[in-house]
């Protein structure tokens, strides 16, 4: 079977993996890399034959995973970490690859393989922390997007290193060939951002219009997929044209959808480039180098890791980030393996150095996971030895705060909550990330606190154990879930409204744990109906039955727990919907026969003027009652049929509509 045979013999290979990694409660890619060894050539038993087409595959994994990346993540969402990567990523990979360089020459390696090795190692991976971020549930957080962005800066910074580094021993033919690069990328970047805008969006909403889901699921892969082997043959990497594709397609209206459905397809891809991680490893070579291999990655780690943190702190990121970005990133990436075979092929590295830093690329990703895992307890442990940095704060109450609201973010939705919750005294704090919306919320003298609300100190600043109720206005799904998972781990029976961007984003906050996720588009078309059914004179208290009912409809999940009502689900759920709608449709239709009482002002043009009620005949002529008067700060309830108007007297009417709009005629002329 060839092909087929290897890739089936991958998947249940790592399907057995990742069992055994879900039943030791470890991340599933450990799993993956597992069960490469296992199938590799160098451990006998069931082999894959054709490692190299496997390879091949696994670029997809690598191409996908950074197309979802894209989707998930514009880049508006990585202004706040901008500098750092722009800046500091560069510094960072400079300093590697000195360290690099100096491990390489402490080993008696020539100064060219030295600094193959120190380029080789101040790569992150990409895929290695995106997964353990997923799996921590960290995504969203500031840390992670200091971490997403320096390791974009990073995947970028392969193109020129793929160039330069073959060309040392002749760099002056190597710098044209730079040039031209970064020419290309420029060209491909305004093509996308310009033209990518427009055509892509386009193209995807003239097959969403066919509603198949089959064919837009194909239609965003090729996109992808196409868009990154466009860039390939353009000279660029597979990868970073894939990642741009994503980044395009994420500002359009089909961003999270392309996203839901790709995911299933990354997972699968990326399955293949771990297990093709691991088929490369040689077991002999690991255990007859394993001091030598164990003390470079203990070496590496501890100096990137150290980089990563210093950095984070120069560039002013406080409280746990310096720590998770150094353990989140010390590992040797992906693109090492893909940098490394190059530098095989030209024999600037032999295959000792290549299996080498393999080994300590394989052993620093497996070890990732739970380095990660150690940011809380070392930044707790760093708390309780030194005074944690003060976070900054605005318009705090002297008196604490208690039973009070914690709104995550201070935007103009968060900003027009405050002011409500102002007028009504009611306490609140805004927690707030970006620094200009931070000086807003302090110049309006609310309270305030700049901070990433993911993060533990942020939590103890806000006081979240002592709140009622915390309410998440920023749009963004994983930011939300993210608030969520840890506001519940620290009072789990706190009741959450979060913001929704779509019906699927609804649903998946509420399958979190959100007390009610509120759609701004939908409660904007139901206040304009709201407000036509008003102009239309139809009775108040039906349309406010109408407005409760829909909305019980869309927030279902909140009835059922206060009502305690049996779930409904599926299409019986659907029907059920779709007749309770009926029902209140056609009660609106017959809202002109039913009973409704208003208010009338007469004025001095009305014939009611110095008339009483009795000699007005207002119940022969309109049908309606005089049930009230208020005249001259005077209220009469049921007023005697003597009572003569007077101008300015507010008059309650009850009658059906025809009724009720004879008498205002009345009143008005």
């Amino acid at each position: 079977m060839g092909l087929a045979a290897d890739i089936v013999i991958i998947m249940v290979a790592a399907f057995i993996g990742a069992l055994i990694a879900q039943k030791l409660k470890q991340p599933l890619i450990l799993g993956y890399i597992f069960a490469g060894v296992v199938v590799g050539p160098y451990t006998g038993g069931i082999t894959v034959g054709d490692i190299h087409q496997i390879e091949l595959l696994a670029e997809i994994g690598v191409a996908l995973l950074l197309f979802a990346l894209g989707l998930e993540f514009s880049l508006s969402e990585l202004k706040p970490v901008k500098k750092i990567a722009l800046f500091g990523t560069p510094i960072q990979i400079i300093l590697t690859i000195a360290i690099g360089f100096g491990i390489g020459k402490y080993l008696g390696w020539s100064s060219i393989s030295s600094i193959w090795l120190g380029a080789l190692i101040s790569l992150s991976s990409t895929m290695v922390t995106l997964k353990t971020l997923m799996n921590r549930g960290l995504v969203g957080t500031l840390s992670s997007k200091v971490m997403i962005g320096m390791l974009i800066v990073q995947d970028m910074a392969v193109i020129p290193m793929m160039i330069i580094l073959p060309q040392l021993s002749n760099l002056d033919a190597g710098l044209p060939l730079l040039a031209v690069a970064v020419i290309k990328s420029i060209i491909f970047i305004v093509l996308m951002l310009y033209v990518g805008r427009k055509l892509l969006p386009w193209l995807l909403g003239h097959v969403a219009k066919w509603n198949s889901r089959e064919l837009f699921i194909l239609s965003i892969t090729a996109i992808g997929l196409g868009i990154g082997y466009a860039t390939y043959l353009f000279g660029l990497s597979f990868a970073f044209g894939a990642f741009v594709a994503g980044i395009v397609l994420s500002e359009s209206d089909y961003g999270h959808q392309a996203l839901s459905d790709i995911i299933p397809l990354r997972d699968i891809f990326g399955l293949l480039f771990f297990t093709s991680v691991g088929m490369l490893l040689d077991p002999i070579f690991l255990l007859n180098n394993w001091i030598k291999i164990i003390s470079l990655v203990l070496i590496i780690g501890i100096l990137k890791g150290s980089i990563f943190f210093v950095l984070a702190t120069i560039f002013k990121y406080i409280n746990i980030i310096p720590i998770a970005v150094g353990l989140g990133l010390f590992q040797v990436g992906e693109f090492a393996f893909v940098l490394a075979r190059t530098g095989v092929a030209i024999n600037a590295i032999d295959q000792n150095i290549y299996s080498l830093v393999l080994a300590v690329s394989v052993v620093s990703m497996v070890l990732t996971p739970f380095a990660s895992a150690m940011a809380t307890p070392l930044y707790n442990f760093k708390k309780r030895l030194f005074h944690y940095e003060p976070l900054e704060t605005a318009n705090i109450p002297n008196s604490g705060l208690k039973d009070h609201v914690v709104i995550a973010g201070g935007g103009r939705v968060g900003q027009h909550i405050a002011q409500v919750l102002t007028k009504l005294d009611v306490p609140f704090i805004i927690i707030e990330l970006n620094y200009q919306r931070m000086v807003q919320c302090k110049d309006a003298n609310f309270p305030v606190v700049y901070g990433d609300m993911t993060q533990q100190t942020v939590l103890d600043v806000s006081k979240l154990e002592a709140a009622k109720l915390l309410l998440i206005t920023t749009p963004s799904l994983i930011t939300a879930q993210s608030i969520v998972k840890q506001a519940h781990t620290l009072k789990p029976e706190l009741r959450i409204i979060a913001r929704a961007d779509g019906v699927e984003q609804t649903k998946e906050l509420y399958e979190s744990g959100v007390y009610m996720a509120v759609l701004p588009e939908m409660e904007a078309g139901l206040e304009i109906a709201r407000q036509a059914l008003l102009h239309l004179d139809m009775a108040v208290t039906v349309i406010q039955e109408y407005t409760d009912a829909v909305r019980q409809q869309l927030y279902q999940p909140i009835y059922n727990i206060d009502d305690e009502e049996e779930e409904l689900e599926g299409d019986k759920y659907k029907n059920i919907a779709h007749g309770q709608d009926q029902k209140l449709l056609s009660k609106l239709d017959n809202i002109k026969n039913m009973l409704e009482i208003s208010w009338v002002t007469v004025n001095s043009q009305s014939s009611l003027i110095n008339k009483s009620i009795k000699d007005a005949a207002i119940r022969t002529k309109t049908g309606a009652s005089i049930v009230g008067v208020i005249s001259e700060k005077q209220f009469y309830s049921n007023p005697k049929i003597e009572y003569s108007f007077k101008e300015g007297d507010l008059v309650a009417v009850v009658g059906n509509q025809q009724e009720r709009n004879l008498f205002k005629k009345l009143a008005e002329v």
